[in-house]
This record gives structure tokens, sequence and C-alpha cells, in this order.
């Protein structure tokens, strides 16, 4: 009988490493966006490469003004890394970036 409690520990520690280890990639999808334009970002979007459309704004009624950064987890929940972003300025121009790996984290800049 010992040893179905054994195995149930063993199960239970395992199943606590793999949540922590989830947890971990879950962090490491924290980008900070940061505006380095002269212009305020009033839209950002980041989509999974592997999608033909944009998801919704992720900013919401939040905007950036010129020097201001926002942490943003960037996770779909389909495991991808690669995601394309774009960012929508006040003055109506549109930036696109192709295929930025959110995988490693760091941040983002929008420049002039």
């Amino acid at each position: 009988m010992p040893s179905i409690p054994v195995r149930w520990s063993g199960a239970l520690a395992l199943a606590s490493a793999m949540a922590v280890c989830v947890q971990a990639v879950a962090a490491d999808r924290v980008v900070q966006i940061v505006n380095r334009t002269g212009v305020t970002l009033n839209e950002f979007y980041a989509s999974n490469t592997d999608t033909d459309s944009w998801e919704e704004d992720i900013l919401g009624k939040l905007v950036l003004r010129p020097g201001q950064s926002v942490e943003i987890e960037i996770d779909d929940g389909t495991g991808a890394c690669h995601f394309d972003f774009k960012g929508v300025f006040d003055d109506g121009d549109e930036v696109i970036e192709n295929s930025v790996n959110v995988c490693r984290g760091g941040a983002f800049s929008f420049n002039d």
C-alpha cells in the first residue's frame, strides 16, 4: 500500500513543477511597448503570425504619448512566440513590424 502514495506524491511534484514552468513561460511573454516617436500611439495590435487578421486593440482606451511605455503580456493561448505588431498613431500613420519574438520578452520601440 505505501507505493500508491509515493507514486501520487511524485505525480503531484511533477505537476507542480510543470505549473511553475508554464507560469515562467507566460511571464517571458511580457513585452514593454515604447513610443519613441513624436506622435501619440492610439492603437496597438499583436496578432499571431499564423493569422491573417488583426486581433483587438490591446491598448483599448489607453494611449501612449511620446516617451511613454506600457508592459503587455502577449499570449493568445496557442504557445506561439512570433507575433506581428501594428501601431496606429494620432496622425493616421500605421507602422507594422512582422514576426516579433515575444518569448524573449524585453522591449519593442516604435521610433521616428
